[in-house]
């Protein structure tokens, strides 16, 4: 356990890329370029151990998978779609009705959403990527994920009928990336990457970005659990194991000014993993990247959050709410023992795609107005040039830019005139 003194010594945020992937990444992003289609049978042969006829999965095979999950799956998907794009429309930018200086908005025209596969096959990354630019008005969605084995999971395939994605493709890995930054016979060049993903595809975004844009690179998801003596020690366990289950890099952090609810969190934590049947995930998470702190005040448990500044901040404290105003930095806020930030995974309405690794500082979680862009539109009247002009003029021949002062002085001579 860490004091918060103890914590801040040894705590850095980072994104943990792995560096040593770096080359083999390039060279699957350059052999990608130049071999294409081939390419990408080639690595899904070598990676995935699955030889494909076809990258594409046509839009009957979505309706069939559609028709054979279960009701309950079906509902859920149905309902959680609603919430997301019920509260995309409520934050999307609206356009400003000023007629000099404002700024017109328009939506992306082609977007490519990766999609996780193995182990735990993301269906909600479908929703909470898809649904954004559907809502933004995105002309074109093109879904990628690995290919499986036995084939992709119905509920994917299901997710991506719901969403009705313009194109879906059997690819993962780094090789999924740069088909859609640069192009292939089969997969379309896209405007920008969207979605969660391992080291390689992390890599890739990263590798590919400035050709193409992307959301953000995604390191180890984490979630932060601040608590008191009245939060009930069973919940926080049951949320620290569903982060820890997702990866044994996942992080996990414990903040209190309460030593012995601390405790008997940790307690419960150990209890419940055993039960868990991700807990070799789970125990190799809490092993190497658990961190339970020990605070001296609200003041102390607010500075180590915004210092932490996690992919998600869960807030189980009786004063819950205030902590809103103060917590400067973090993916998303989940204020209360009623918002568990597996809720917001799944159908709460913001997207569960959040920056990781300290990356709140500088950005935010996926919405829909990342797939917008706006363009300045400048339309003056002769009384408003005449007004701006002359700090225009001066400004220009204090960086000795001739053409640029005269662009102005000769209108605004004109118009003395």
């Amino acid at each position: 356990m860490y004091t918060t003194k103890t914590f801040k010594d040894i705590y850095a945020t980072k994104n943990d890329i792995d560096w040593t992937l770096l080359e083999s990444v390039q060279s699957i992003i350059k052999t990608v370029q130049e071999l294409g289609d081939q390419a990408l049978f080639d690595y899904s042969k070598k990676f995935d151990s699955v030889e494909l006829t076809s990258l594409k999965i046509s839009k009957n095979d979505l309706k069939r998978a559609y028709e054979a999950i279960d009701d309950d799956l079906r509902e859920s998907l149905e309902a959680a779609k609603e919430n997301i794009e019920s509260y995309q429309k409520s934050i999307m930018w609206t356009q400003s009705d000023a007629s000099e200086l404002y700024q017109k908005i328009h939506p992306l025209n082609r977007v490519g959403i990766y999609v996780p596969g193995g182990t735990a096959p993301l269906v909600s990354t479908v929703l909470m990527t898809t649904v954004l630019a559907n809502v933004a008005g995105v002309k074109e969605t093109v879904i990628v994920t690995p290919p499986q084995k036995n084939g992709i999971q119905k509920a994917i395939l299901a997710a991506c009928y719901i969403v009705d994605a313009d194109h879906v493709y059997q690819v993962g890995g780094a090789q999924a990336i740069a088909a859609l930054a640069y192009g292939t016979e089969t997969i379309p060049k896209v405007d920008k990457i969207v979605g969660p993903g391992n080291q390689y595809v992390a890599l890739a975004k990263k590798l590919v970005y400035g050709d193409v844009g992307i959301d953000s690179i995604a390191g180890p998801s984490e979630i932060v659990v601040v608590v008191d003596e009245s939060t009930r020690a069973d919940w926080v366990a049951y949320d620290l194991l569903a982060q820890a289950e997702h990866d044994i890099q996942a992080r996990t952090f414990l903040i209190s000014e309460d030593e012995s609810k601390l405790n008997e969190i940790l307690t419960e934590v150990s209890n419940k993993m055993t039960s868990q049947p991700r807990t070799t995930i789970i125990s190799e998470s809490l092993k190497n990247h658990h961190y339970s702190v020990l605070t001296a005040s609200k003041q102390e448990t607010v500075e180590v959050v915004n210092l932490i500044a996690g992919e998600h901040i869960s807030i189980q404290t009786t004063d819950a709410e205030s902590y809103v105003d103060l917590i400067t930095t973090g993916g998303a806020l989940f204020i209360g023992p009623y918002s568990p930030e597996a809720i917001g995974d799944y159908v709460a309405g913001p997207s569960h795609v959040l920056p990781t690794g300290g990356n709140a500082r500088f950005s935010n979680g996926l919405s829909v107005n990342d797939f917008l862009r706006t363009n300045s539109v400048i339309n003056l009247t002769r009384k408003t040039f005449n007004t701006m002009a002359p700090s225009g003029i001066r400004l220009a021949k204090e960086e000795a830019l001739k053409a640029h002062h005269d662009s102005l002085y000769y209108r605004l001579e004109e118009e003395k005139q």
